[in-house]
């Protein structure tokens, strides 16, 4: 719990709305390109093909081309905000999204950067962002903000959920993004729900998972499964129809910021160290010890199914 706070200040920080002075001198300031950006808090990261990408703090992105040996920063990235999501679709075509509901676009694999979206009315940030094509694409964010494009990112349009059951509006913070691949995506959110849509981000059903708390991460098993995790170690199972929820027990109370699938290995990481992996789709979870307790608030899985890891302090060398 001790780095919590710390992590969801990251994602969280400057919500209130500005107002109308403020925000008509608000300009973009491009992110500064640093000897210690590699130190900097990474809050995401995908693959670009071989290629690693990953986005934080100070609209830090850092790039990797030897699965996560040695990392480089992006030459030119348009905003100094945090950026909280990033989504590629092929080595070169690449979004990411990040507060002042901000969306960059990159053509070259991440090197540079330009800006589609920008929101300086108000703080609004967007959580996550995932592309099913090169045209098509879907972003999430505070308040239930829900954006969608067909057409690359060169425009999005926002898309009204309905109240989740019982509720009178649709006020949940939405706070990552996971596809099964064949065009279905999940959206984690506060109080257990998941919400899941087949068309490409237009609409959203709810699932409820039995939890009361939020649900920052989550991942399509190979057997269709859904593994999701949150607050204070909360790791569940449900089935693909989104019933059967079971929750795994876990010695660790870290809260559970990333899930990555590859194949038949799974790899569960969250704050204050938590480590748990699996070799066997998810069958089997086993925890481990991890010094230090590193604060983790991302994680991939290479090719060889060997973990790349990042906190609030940067890259985690992993041996």
């Amino acid at each position: 719990m001790r780095y919590e706070f710390a992590f969801i200040g990251a994602l969280f920080a400057a919500l209130l709305p500005v107002s109308a002075p403020q925000a008509a001198t608000l300009q973009p300031v491009p992110a500064v390109v640093a000897s210690n950006a590699a130190a900097a808090a990474m809050l995401n990261a995908t693959w670009a093909q071989s290629r690693l990408v990953a986005v934080g703090d100070h609209g830090v992105v850092l790039l990797s081309d030897d699965h996560g040996q040695h990392f480089r920063q992006a030459r030119s990235v348009p905003l100094s905000t945090p950026l909280t999501g990033v989504s590629f679709v092929d080595a070169r075509q690449g979004w990411a999204v990040g507060h002042w509901g901000a969306i960059l676009s990159t053509t070259d694999g991440g090197e540079s950067w330009q800006l589609q979206r920008i929101a300086t009315d108000v703080d609004r940030p967007l959580f996550a962002v995932h592309f099913f094509n090169a045209q098509q694409g879907v972003a999430v964010g505070l308040w239930s903000l829900v954006l969608t494009t067909d057409d690359g990112g060169k425009s999005w349009s926002e898309q009204k959920l309905d109240p989740p059951p019982g509720s009178k509006r649709a006020d949940l913070n939405l706070m990552g993004l996971f596809s099964d691949g064949q065009g279905t995506v999940y959206a984690t959110a506060e109080h257990g729900q998941l919400l899941r849509s087949g068309d490409r981000g237009k609409t959203w059903s709810y699932i409820d998972t039995g939890y009361s708390g939020t649900l920052w991460s989550g991942a399509v098993l190979s057997d269709g499964s859904l593994l999701v995790g949150g607050q204070r170690g909360t790791l569940m199972r449900g089935l693909s129809n989104g019933q059967g929820w079971q929750r795994i027990p876990l010695q660790s109370k870290g809260s559970i910021t990333a899930i990555a699938v590859s194949d038949q290995q799974v790899l569960v990481a969250g704050l204050d160290g938590l480590m748990v992996r699996s070799s066997n789709g998810g069958q089997n979870l086993q925890e481990q010890r991890v010094p230090e307790s590193t604060p983790f608030t991302a994680a991939l899985l290479d090719g060889a199914g060997k973990p790349v890891l990042f906190s609030q302090r940067g890259i985690v060398p992993v041996p």
